[in-house]
This record gives C-alpha cells, structure tokens and sequence, in this order.
C-alpha cells in the first residue's frame, strides 16, 4: 500500500431509510472504481477503530468506503437487536439503496465487508442483491448464522480468519462449503479473533484490498 497517497475527505452523512434514520461515514476518492459498504459486528458501530483502518487503506487505494450504524441508538440498547440477523440485514439492504441513489456513486462496483456478527448480514445482503454484489470479504466473521442463504451468494467472497480463533475457523470452512459463489478462506497466522496483535491487521487490510482491486475495478 503507498503510504504517500493522500487519504480522500470524509462526509458525515444521514442514511434516510424507511424504519431509521441512521448516521455514516462516507469517503468518495477521485475516480473510485468501487464502494464497500461496511456491516459491524455487534456492539460496535461505524467508530470501530478496526474498520476504520481497512476503510483508510482501501481509500487509499482508490475505493470509496460506507461505514455506518446499523442501529440506532435506541435500539441499540436492546441487546438481543445486536444479533437481529434478519434486522441488520435489512439496515444493510436499506444503506445499498442509499448508495444506488447517489448519483456520483450508483455507477461504481458493490462490495461489502462485514466484520464478526456483521459477516453474516452482509452474507444475507448479498444473497438478497445477487449479481448487483461484486465481492464479499469476512473478517473473524460469522457466516454460519446464514448457513441457508449461502448457496445463492454469487460475489466472489474472501473469509479471512485468525490462525488462533479456532472456532471460528471451523465455521468458516462450513460456510465455505455452503457458499454458491467463487470463495477463500485465509488463514493469518498468529491472530486471535479481534485481530489485535501486531502486524495482523495490516494483513486482513492488506488481503482486503487485493480482494477489491481485483473483483471491483
């Protein structure tokens, strides 16, 4: 990645949708050739400083980037709305025809990258919009929760897991079988789930970016 590459503007934005009206993050570079609406995982929000830096390496790399909140923060006090798969997916659904709506973005190639909990709205997005839906990327996701809808998934899609999450590893080669579409599963050696450790991270930026460049450009 070319650290000098200035990182674009970001706009604070309202994703007026029919049930809320939730807040995002919108990064536009000149001349992107794709967006990847991001879906968190559950008690996180568009702040996830984990996000955040893959956002700021794609940008850099010349993709516009959507991160915004699932929920708002009402429903956000109701535990159990975190893991409202069918609700998530929704909101995601709801922030895709956002983007479609925006002239300057409704041209560029769809991904999206869901991070835990949020692997599994974008997985169930993504079988909903079908060919609309360029690429897919996991990080430490949760695909199994949408073991039904994973054989109509046709993006090509990246399931990137840490070398010492094990559980999570065994789910993601489950949901490798179910999937429809072309798949990965990368394995980053020395990773938990959070992908806190040092130098992981950049991995899961740095595989996520060669994913984009080649399925959204």
């Amino acid at each position: 990645m070319n650290s000098s590459v200035v990182t674009p503007t970001t706009t604070a934005v309202r994703l007026e949708l029919p049930q809320a009206t939730l807040l995002g993050d919108l990064t536009v570079p000149a001349n992107a050739s794709g967006i990847v609406v991001f879906s968190h995982g559950s008690g996180s929000s568009r702040l996830s400083s984990r996000n955040r830096f893959v956002a700021q390496c794609l940008q850099r790399a010349g993709f516009a980037t959507l991160l915004f909140d699932l929920l708002t923060p009402e429903e956000d006090e109701h535990f159990e709305a975190r893991f409202d798969i069918d609700l998530l997916t929704r909101r995601l659904l709801g922030a895709t025809s956002w983007v479609r709506r925006e002239q300057r973005l409704h041209d560029l190639r769809l991904g999206f990258f869901g991070a835990s909990t949020g692997a599994a709205s974008a997985m169930r997005a993504a079988a909903e919009l079908g060919s609309q839906v360029h690429a897919v990327i996991s990080r430490g996701g949760r695909p199994d929760l949408v073991l039904p809808a994973l054989h109509r998934v046709s993006a090509p899609s990246l399931l990137i897991v840490g070398g010492q999450d094990w559980p999570v590893i065994g789910l993601n080669e489950q949901a490798m079988d179910a999937l429809g579409g072309p798949c990965q599963m990368r394995v980053v050696q020395g990773a938990g789930h959070l992908f806190e450790e040092p130098g992981t991270l950049e991995e899961v930026a740095d595989l996520a970016v060669d994913w984009c460049t080649h399925y959204l450009r």
